[in-house]
């Protein structure tokens, strides 16, 4: 065999991907022999004669030949190659799941998962091995790309991405993009997604696979450098030894797997755990005549606003400013005839998942995530609605302009009829992401069932949408004659903000936040100042805290919820409760979760309240 035919033919199986055996000879970029079985890294090479030229019509070696015509580029080329393969195994191995914990000493240190791979991949005979690269591959991908996702959730919902319960919300997810940025944002924003998902499985793939026929072809100087990787982590990890806060010796992805195990289990568990938890009701067996009679008569409305969170009241770039709504607010109803008291309830989410909150509220049961959702939705649990329907005395009714498309939850919840956004008359257009200004919400409600005469007391469920995400453009409160049907909203959208804008900076984020809250406040005040009477009693709450982007990392999911009423009969049967005077409570006011509320207040308002 001549020397052209055994270099051609050991040139060809390198870049065929065939990995050499121990004692196979190859060829280097540069022409040279390699003796792999004399020690890899130190090898000793013979120079080798210029080949001939190769035969017409004989194929090439390398991309088109271009390796042979040019052995120091693509020398170069290939150890670059390697090098972003071995930062990209790495990268993956080490990024956290979270955005805010990404930093420089992140990235400086040793994982163990990836010293016991190196030294499973040395140890394994070679068809073994090939598999096992191409299958740790694919698994480092899934890995990262999960860790990716975490991120997206912990920077809306501040917590990871559940592997049992959270796959419907990627559907809401795309469902937000369309009606935020556009058809066009969502088909952009879902191929992106696509194509970094494939992308990170193939890289990390084709990465894995590179290394390891690079540490097999240097067998001696990897094994020597994952032994001495070993003892440096077993050193620092006894040791405790960090990089200010960040311990170098890390098992991150074996806790990060482990807790999402823990995580399944749970998920596969708590249906069980809900079941008991919704068989037990104190009012089952109440007879309707006994139920609520403490507001027989009234006019009862439970009223959400979005993303009205604790935040708006405590943080110190907004509180100045919501004070000051919420004190102009009950200065208004006081001298109107009203009352009001305030407190705090523990929302189940944070960020978004608003039906969880209101399910929560309404059933009396922790309605955490959508698994417990559906199983509330299709059972015979009674809800705060339920109740007042069953008493016979109250049409219930629901102002829910957030829904745009058929809602078959929304029969569970026992009300008589329902305005969605199709139907409270409005003509005037969306406010990014809010299909209804909430000021023009509470006009229809007034028009389309509390303005009407000789009628039934009403109990409503109404969901304000203004101060849902992105907060921009927002509407602004107008003469309350000058609604009409709608249209002047579209000259006061033009004033608006750019969410595209805003999104870039944090402050404008805020801000915006803010003014949103200020004007879901004032389209409800300014709602019972002008319509409500004697016999009017709101209950109000936040349904849960907003991003992380407004709140600054905080993950409380502490909410206002307030009583109004005019009758101070009402406000008389909750004055053991503790409540604060007014619209803001105090910081020390009490505090309960969300799924307590419902028996607190039929208890309250019930015969022996």
């Amino acid at each position: 065999m001549s020397l052209f035919t055994r270099s051609r033919q050991l040139s060809d199986t390198a870049e065929g991907g065939a990995e050499p055996d121990d004692d196979t000879h190859t060829a280097d970029p540069e022409g040279s022999v390699t003796d792999a079985s004399e020690g890899a890294g130190e090898a000793k090479t013979a120079p080798a004669e210029q080949p001939p030229a190769a035969p017409p019509g004989a194929a090439k070696p390398g991309w088109f030949g271009w390796r042979r015509r040019h052995p120091r580029t693509a020398r170069g080329v290939s150890i670059g190659i390697s090098v972003l393969a071995g930062a990209l195994v790495l990268f993956a191995l080490l990024v956290p799941n979270r955005i805010e914990k990404i930093e420089f000493a992140s990235f400086v240190r040793i994982p163990a998962e990836g010293v016991l791979l190196a030294g499973l991949l040395l140890a394994l005979p070679a068809k073994p091995r090939r598999i096992a690269a191409v299958v740790t591959g694919v698994f480092l991908g899934l890995v990262t790309v999960l860790k990716f996702v975490d991120m997206g959730f912990y920077q809306i919902l501040a917590r990871p991405f559940d592997l049992v319960l959270d796959w419907i919300l990627i559907e809401n997810g795309t469902d937000f993009l369309r009606e935020t940025f556009g058809r066009t944002g969502q088909v952009l924003a879902v191929a992106g997604v696509i194509v970094l998902f494939v992308g990170v499985l193939v890289l990390t793939t084709l990465a894995v696979v590179r290394l390891t026929h690079l540490m097999v072809r240097h067998r001696p100087v990897a094994a020597r450098t994952t032994l001495i990787l070993g003892t440096v982590w077993i050193t620092c990890m006894t040791l405790g030894v960090q990089i200010g806060t960040v311990p170098i010796a890390t098992k991150g992805n074996a806790e990060f797997l482990g807790n999402r195990v823990e995580q399944v289990r749970a998920g596969l568990k708590d249906a069980r755990v809900f079941e008991k938890q919704a068989a037990v009701d104190a009012f089952a067996k109440t007879p309707p005549d006994q139920l609520l009679t403490g507001l027989r008569g009234k006019d009862v409305l439970f009223t959400f606003i979005e993303s009205y969170g604790r935040v708006a009241i405590d943080d110190p770039a907004m509180a100045q400013q919501t004070d000051a709504v919420l004190k102009e607010g009950t200065g208004r109803l006081k001298a109107a005839g009203f009352e009001s008291r305030s407190g705090w309830l523990q929302a189940p989410v944070t960020g978004a998942g608003s039906w969880l909150a209101h399910s929560t509220f309404l059933s009396g049961l922790w309605i955490k995530n959508q698994q417990r959702y559906r199983s509330l939705t299709t059972s015979d649990r009674m809800t705060l609605t339920k109740y007042f329907g069953k008493t016979g005395a109250w049409r219930t009714v629901g102002i829910v302009p957030g829904v745009r498309r058929a809602w078959p939850e929304g029969k569970y919840f026992g009300l008589d009829h329902i305005y969605d956004s199709e139907h409270l008359g409005y003509h005037g257009p969306y406010f990014s992401w809010t299909p209804v200004p909430d000021q023009f919400s509470m006009e229809a409600f007034e028009r389309l069932e509390h303005g009407k005469k000789d009628r039934e007391p009403i109990m409503a469920e109404i969901i304000l949408a203004s101060s849902h995400n992105p907060w921009s453009p927002i509407a602004r409160m107008i003469d309350w004659e000058d609604l009409g049907d709608g249209s002047v909203f579209h000259r006061i959208k033009k004033e608006g903000t750019d969410p595209t804008e805003v999104w870039k900076d944090p402050e404008k984020v805020r801000t915006e936040y803010r003014r949103a809250i200020e004007y879901s406040i004032r389209s409800l005040t300014e709602w019972v100042e002008r319509y409500g009477d004697e016999d009017t009693v709101l209950v109000f709450l936040g349904d849960h805290q907003p991003v992380p982007t407004v709140t600054a990392g905080d993950t409380g999911k502490d909410v206002p919820v307030t009583i109004v009423a005019h009758d101070e009969k009402v406000l008389d049967r909750v004055a053991d409760w503790g409540w604060t005077d007014g619209l803001k409570p105090a910081g020390n006011a009490p505090r309960w979760g969300m799924d307590k509320f419902r028996d607190r207040f039929m208890t309250a308002y019930g015969p022996q309240g």
